[in-house]
């Protein structure tokens, strides 16, 4: 029997990159899965045997719409992948608040609707897994240090990692499990974009091979490494990890 057998995940920003990749993973693994991104990503569903919908991590009714699709016709709701989120390369004298307000709406605001919609369905079902729910929160090593590139996203992806860190307390009574992933420089369309600005911030031609570009281990990292890790947290292999956050970067932080 497949790890995540009879369990209902829902991932937001699953049409490309880490989000598609653990959508897959969490599939492969024996869950339904409930993909999710501002177009509903109808191919990806058909191929993991899923559910697709369309929803904008911002908007409050999308996130009752997804809730209640998921209580009326998916059965409910186990594992939460709030993966969805932007990123802007802009100093902060040179940012406008409206593009402060767009980052911190996608990557926090988005990650709050997230859990705060989708708790009653979780603890709804918790209490039928040795490891209970589960909620990851997808943050970033730029949650974890400070980046005068893009400023805003570190703040965003700081404040996941405490929203996390908090609400696995306030939620552990509830055998709900709250946990983030910090990424490191991984071969997705946002890790390419991040690799070229900082070639050309430095002044120097990024590598044509992105296994050459940052971390010690194996270079950039690829958007199932993250998945796996993912995968592992939703299960009850984690069930004793709540409130942690999980440093996939291939040594680029240590």
């Amino acid at each position: 029997m497949r790890e995540l057998e009879g369990r209902i995940a829902l991932v937001t920003g699953s049409s490309r990159g880490i989000g598609q990749a653990t959508a897959r993973r969490l599939a492969a693994a024996g869950a339904r899965v409930i993909a999710t991104d501002i177009e509903a990503p109808e191919a990806l569903a058909s191929d993991i045997g899923g559910w697709a919908r369309k929803l904008d991590v911002t908007r409050e009714d999308d996130w009752a719409d997804a809730m209640a699709f998921a209580s009326s016709f998916a059965g409910g709701l186990d594992i939460l992948v709030n993966n969805a989120g932007i990123l802007t390369f802009r100093k902060l004298v040179d940012m406008s608040l409206e593009d402060w307000r767009r980052v911190q709406a996608v990557n926090v605001e988005g990650t709050f609707l997230g859990c705060k919609y989708a708790i009653p369905l979780l603890n709804d079902r918790a209490s039928q897994w040795t490891g209970g729910a589960s909620i990851i929160n997808m943050s970033s090593i730029a949650g974890l240090r400070g980046n005068p590139d893009f400023t805003a996203y570190s703040a965003s992806k700081g404040a996941i990692r405490l929203l996390s860190k908090s609400l696995a307390l306030e939620l552990a009574e509830r055998k709900i499990r709250v946990n983030s992933v910090h990424p490191g420089l991984i071969e997705t369309s946002m890790g390419r974009e991040t690799a070229s600005h900082f070639a050309e911030r430095h002044k120097f031609t990024p590598p044509s091979d992105p296994n050459d570009i940052a971390e010690p281990l194996v270079g950039a990292g690829s958007p199932t490494s993250v998945a796996d890790v993912i995968v592992f947290l939703a299960s009850d292999r984690a069930a004793f990890m709540t409130g942690s956050e999980v440093v996939v970067d291939g040594g680029l932080t240590a």
